[in-house]
């Protein structure tokens, strides 16, 4: 498919330092291969991008994105599958390991791959009216774009396992009490609250944020003694940083939290 199309599924935008990855595939921000791929590529972006320092995921005012491709996925058979399921993770995965602080600003549906795109980000902000699940059981099959990983890490395996179990649709009301979404807003606010959060962040120590999150990450994915050596080599690191030395320095002269950082 020609680069040109593959942006109109996508796109990249940043303001304030901050990068919106925005999903735009009306009616439903249907998660086509297309859409995976080119989600992929420009998550790696902004990954790299020097002017981003944060993100925020965002499907648009009605709709976060309501799941795969169901009529594109139809026809194919195991070994088309097999081909594709890694890529499907990797499109994901790439969102995940942003080594920024990430936000997803979730409206209206986030289901089946839309629900694993969300929990993809650090945090979740819901529209009063979202409804999140993973009805991929209800299809006969099960979520296969980490939702069985990243649901039942973030909610514990009981709840994670009733809604995939299920396949149910929660409410945002439902979804805050099981840990699911992190804050609920009117739904006129979300985005602008997703933004505030990632902006506000963006004004942080890109680095310390960076160790932050992936000691936090590779903690969650291994055992306690691993994780402690990445957290104590990343501590030690930090004091390499000009960062560190203005953030102690602005602390003994100025009192906390009035340091300005690169």
């Amino acid at each position: 498919m020609p680069v040109n199309l593959l942006r109109m599924t996508v796109n990249l935008e940043v303001a304030e330092g901050v990068g919106t990855l925005r999903l735009d595939r009306p009616p439903m921000n249907a998660l086509n291969v297309a859409t995976q791929d080119r989600l992929k590529e420009l998550a790696e972006e902004a990954g790299r991008r020097e002017d981003v320092r944060a993100v925020v995921l965002y499907g648009g005012e009605k709709v976060f994105a309501a799941g795969a491709d169901i009529k594109e996925m139809q026809p194919m058979d195991h070994t088309a599958m097999v081909l594709r399921a890694r890529a499907l993770q990797d499109a994901f995965t790439a969102v995940a390991r942003i080594p920024k602080p990430v936000v997803a600003a979730v409206t209206g549906y986030a289901l089946g791959g839309g629900c694993e795109l969300a929990l993809c980000a650090d945090f979740r902000i819901a529209a009063d009216n979202a409804k999140l699940g993973q009805p991929e059981i209800l299809l006969g099959l099960i979520p296969g774009a980490g939702g069985t990983q990243r649901l039942s890490r973030l909610i514990g395996p009981s709840k994670a396992k009733d809604l995939i179990f299920t396949g149910r649709t929660v409410r945002a009301d439902e979804a805050l009490t099981l840990g699911l979404v992190d804050r609920v807003v009117p739904a006129a606010e979300v985005y602008a609250q997703a933004h505030a959060w990632a902006a506000k962040l963006a004004q942080g120590p890109a680095i310390a944020l960076r160790a932050a999150k992936e000691s936090i990450d590779t903690g969650l994915e291994t055992d306690i003694e691993t994780g402690l050596a990445v957290e104590r080599n990343w501590f030690a690191g930090l004091f390499a940083t000009a960062d560190r030395e203005s953030g102690m320095r602005s602390f003994v002269e100025e009192g906390p939290g009035k340091a300005k950082f690169r």
